[in-house]
């Protein structure tokens, strides 16, 4: 296992290069992109923890993802309207009054609030009722993912609504600041990556505490955590909450960020998407997945813009060849190395076996 201090001294390295070097070096351009991974690295935190130590695959991720992104877009929407209605719902009906599950979104401590509420209530409810059911493995994938597509096309079907496949976008304000404005820009950044760092810090904490523990011997031999006296519905439970705070957060930021959310950035692709970036770095290690969604953020950004039919292919193959050859994801890739290069210990010499001769002599 990891000495504590030596992932704290890399949390705190990762933290110099996002917040202290970067902004430096990079254009903005590519700061802008960088932040943009950072959203997805914060997700994939979350991934990592209910996944990589809590052995349960969530495919459906983009639900708390969407949770966060529209709840700051309606916000940002409505702070670029003024007291006017948003301009896709003009388009359709110039009349038509705003929906009301769209005015508390004016309050900037509302939707803050709806951020972090919002996907706790719903992971809670959600993860109570499949927990508490013994509902694991495949079925448990399937159906977290099952709702992130039932979601992606309640959007799409509402576009009055919610912009449906077009979604929200043209933004001109973050919590009163321009968001055209260079400083702005790096402020958002700012905001995005110290979150990562903040994520980090949080997951390193429950890794060593006695919740950490519990939730590997839950992911091991759940049975026997049963009959020690804890409920592992519980402690998934709480793993599952945490996990949807951080998408909620990242899907908060990549908003702001990206400058536009539509449903295509929160159904099966965009799960799967997210998934394959954790199994990428490593799902059991704390870096790992926040470095494999960069990377594979890094590859849609590059790949996906020269050629975006085969970037899904190549996203596809990536996993598969993670899957068979690296089960652990690139973050084990050292230990192996080293392994590999380690002298084999001394074996003992084989004892030698008596030729016929030999035995004929012994008899006589």
């Amino acid at each position: 296992m990891t000495k504590p201090w030596i992932s704290l001294s890399g949390i705190g390295v990762f933290a110099v290069l996002l917040l202290g070097v970067a902004p430096f070096v990079l254009t903005d351009h590519w700061l802008n992109n960088l932040g943009k991974y950072c959203c997805w690295a914060i997700v994939a935190v979350g991934i990592g923890l209910v996944w990589g130590r809590g052995g349960m695959l969530v495919m459906g991720q983009g639900v708390f993802f969407a949770l966060g992104a529209y709840s700051m877009a309606m916000h940002l929407t409505l702070e670029t309207a003024g007291d006017r209605i948003p301009g896709f719902m003009v388009l359709y009906d110039p009349l038509a009054p705003l929906p009301a599950f769209w005015e508390p979104f004016r309050s900037a401590g509302f939707t803050l609030l709806a951020i972090v509420v919002l996907p706790v209530v719903l992971a809670g409810v959600l993860g109570y009722a499949l927990f508490k059911r013994r509902v694991k493995g495949a079925y448990f994938a399937i159906l977290t993912q099952a709702l992130a597509v039932a979601l992606a096309i309640l959007i799409s079907s509402t576009i009055r609504e919610t912009g449906g496949d077009t979604g929200l976008s043209d933004f001109k304000y973050f919590f009163g600041y321009v968001l055209n404005d260079p400083a702005n820009k790096l402020m958002v950044y700012l905001i995005a990556a110290g979150l990562l760092v903040v994520c980090l810090l949080a997951v390193w904490q429950l890794y060593r505490s006695r919740f950490g523990e519990l939730l590997v011997a839950t992911r091991d031999a759940e049975e026997r955590v049963r009959f020690l006296g804890y409920d592992p519905a519980n402690v998934k439970l709480v793993a599952f909450v945490v996990s949807a705070l951080m998408a909620s957060i990242g899907g908060a930021m990549f908003v702001p960020i990206v400058g536009i959310i539509t449903p295509a950035e929160i159904g099966a692709a965009a799960s799967i998407m997210m998934i394959a970036g954790v199994a990428f770095g490593g799902r059991a290690s704390l870096f790992g997945p926040a470095l494999g969604a960069m990377a594979v953020g890094w590859g849609q950004s590059s790949l996906g813009s020269t050629w975006p039919e085969g970037w899904t292919y190549i996203l596809g193959l990536l996993f598969v060849v993670v899957i068979l050859f690296l089960p652990n994801g690139l973050s084990s890739l050292p230990a192996r190395i080293a392994a590999a290069r380690r002298k084999p210990d001394a074996q003992p010499t084989p004892a030698a076996v008596p030729t016929a001769a030999e035995l004929e002599e012994v008899r006589s």
